[in-house]
């Protein structure tokens, strides 16, 4: 892995399996789409224990892997990464742009000119005004709630002022902030922000057409901008798109279309999925999962199996978000207690070792991200961390929060209480649980694990956040800053699950978070989120983070495969199906 690593919320399964020790996303090798003639037709098929696809719509879609897959076949941004492997793809190319932006007034300002020709999957012409109204879409903050942020950030928008284009609150105030002139957009920000252009890869920043738009019921049939188009989508049964008649390569420079027909099947036991993988007996097909544990170490194991399989570091931190908000783990005592009775190495044993589980983490920056990322002092550097627990330290813990915060001790201890544990419901997670009960239950911790469907997992993200103690999940950098990580995470971004915001810490906290990111000296600026990173550690607002590695595997009749490094998924748009 290098640079512009990517993404914020792991796909639905691959976030729970990451605090699991099972990781799945991508790897670096193999890559043999360079060495291949591709082949066009066929059907190509996905399937997943997933009974849906966590969004489709651009407004709510925040995972790598659905922003690879949904970008190559329905939708299209204004710039895009390469579709290539290793690291010329994470550069940056037009898509429905002509260019990758032109800023001016100090990167306050950024301006874009749309390609001729490009058109919606009933043929009308995509507009300027439909790129300005899918951005409006991100500011009805009561109908989207999983995607990034950024649009409210930085638009030079009073906070708050602008509620959506359903109530049409701020209206003109967004009218000044998004310009368009014949196929000219541009885009007026509160303050600089040089790597703009990334955020543009986004499907939040792509076109919506108004006619089109269902607001919350978009989602179950987006229109297509891409060389697919949706024939059918039902949940815990399939997805079926087939080629977009109005597309045309012409317009397109990124995508290379082959199959005639893409579909993905949901719901799949999982005993039903591994076995398709282990006897390839659907070679045009691939998992959108990773194996289960015991699977995983017999499929990679096999020397038989090379050419179907992938196993590298990704781009992700897997975590566990504590609530911090009073009446759940409000006691720091208590959240390190947490943290030191886990027992890693028993996780690790679960994945086959390290080759698969990648390793305690000590932030939620990830070292790929180079200059932002320093270690921090603590967690796994604690004297009296043992990466198989070390539950007689814990009781220590435990018996100074009996004292200082007594009601969050009484939760953690209490058989009749616990603490609530949300996971998404699989066969890998289940396993897991086991050895986590077993090993928190060594310092007197008692957990009590909830399976949530594994499909929603993250679109319920916001709501589980205040009904339980410890949420898992995962996360990349959206590109090269940890500008992109500790807002999002711990701050005023998107995705903080942490209840923080109720702690005194935390106002001095976001106060330099603010200051970090208006800092145009990068090595200044990477100072600081070192600071923040590790007073957050310090916090144990992330009771645990784990380096993730991840495994992929497909069909024996499947060519194209390289690993996409922005995205930390599949090439999913040079995919084909071999004759």
């Amino acid at each position: 892995m290098n640079k512009l690593i990517i993404r914020r919320i792991v796909a639905t399964a691959t976030a729970a399996a990451f605090a699991a020790g099972v990781a799945i996303g991508g790897g670096a090798t193999p890559s043999t789409a360079a060495t291949e003639t591709p082949v066009t037709g066929g059907t190509l098929q996905y399937f997943t224990h997933s009974e849906q696809f966590p969004a489709l719509d651009p407004a709510n879609m925040y995972t790598g892997r659905d922003i690879a897959f949904f970008g190559a076949y329905i939708h299209r941004t204004l710039v895009q990464y390469r579709p290539v492997a290793g690291a010329a793809g994470s550069s940056l190319v037009p898509d429905l742009a002509t260019n990758t932006g032109v800023p001016s007034n100090k990167a306050k300002t950024w301006t874009y000119t749309l390609r001729k020709g490009i058109t919606w999957e009933d043929g009308s012409a995509i507009t300027c005004a439909d790129i300005k109204y899918g951005w409006s879409r991100a500011f009805a903050t009561d109908v989207f709630t999983e995607g990034p942020a950024y649009a409210l950030a930085w638009l030079d928008i009073p906070e708050g002022a602008y509620a959506g284009p359903y109530k049409k609150t701020g209206q003109d105030l967004f009218d000044k902030a998004i310009v368009c002139s014949g196929d000219t957009i541009t885009f007026k920000l509160k303050r600089s922000v040089p790597d703009f252009n990334y955020f543009l890869t986004y499907p939040t920043t792509g076109p919506i057409k108004a006619s089109a738009d269902t607001g919350d019921k978009y989602d179950l049939k987006p229109l297509s901008s891409g060389p697919y188009k949706i024939q059918k989508y039902s949940i815990n049964d399939e997805l079926v798109m087939v080629r977009n008649d109005k597309w045309n390569k012409s317009s397109d420079p990124i995508r290379t279309p082959y199959p005639d027909k893409i579909t993905v099947t949901f719901g799949l036991n999982e005993d039903v999925r591994d076995q398709i993988v282990l006897d390839d007996s659907k070679p045009n097909a691939i998992s959108l999962d990773a194996l289960q544990p015991a699977n995983n170490i017999k499929f990679f194991s096999d020397p038989a199996n090379a050419d179907r399989r992938m196993n590298n570091y990704d781009p992700y931190t897997s975590y566990l978000a504590a609530n911090v908000s009073k009446g759940h783990l409000d006691c720091l005592l208590v959240r390190k207690a947490i943290f030191f009775a886990f027992d890693t190495q028993a996780l690790i044993n679960l994945s086959g070792g390290v080759v698969y589980y990648g390793e305690p983490g000590d932030s939620p920056v990830k070292p790929v991200l180079g200059m932002d990322y320093a270690p921090t002092t603590g967690n796994i550097h604690d004297p009296n961390y043992k990466i198989d627990g070390n539950p007689e330290y814990a009781k220590t813990l435990l018996a100074q929060a009996k004292k200082s915060c007594p009601t969050a001790y009484n939760r953690a201890t209490n058989k009749s209480q616990g603490v609530i544990y949300y996971r998404a419901d699989t066969a890998g997670n289940k396993k897991a649980a086991v050895l986590v009960e077993a090993a928190l239950a060594k310092a007197g911790i008692v957990v009590n694990t909830v399976y949530k469907p594994a499909g929603t997992y993250n679109a319920n993200l916001t709501a589980y956040k205040k009904q339980t103690d410890i949420l898992s999940g995962g996360w990349g950098a959206d590109w090269a800053n940890a500008s992109t990580v500790i807002p999002e995470l711990w701050g005023e971004g998107c995705c903080n699950y942490t209840q923080n915001k109720t702690t005194n810490e935390y106002k001095g906290f976001i106060r330099n978070v603010n200051k970090a990111l208006v800092e145009l000296d990068r090595e200044k600026q990477a100072k600081m989120w070192h600071s923040l990173a590790q007073f957050g550690m310090d916090q144990y607002w992330y009771i645990r983070t784990v380096f993730g590695k991840s495994q992929q595997t497909w069909g024996s009749k499947i060519g194209g495969i390289y690993y996409w490094e922005p995205q930390g998924s599949f090439g999913f748009g040079q995919i084909y199906v071999k004759k």
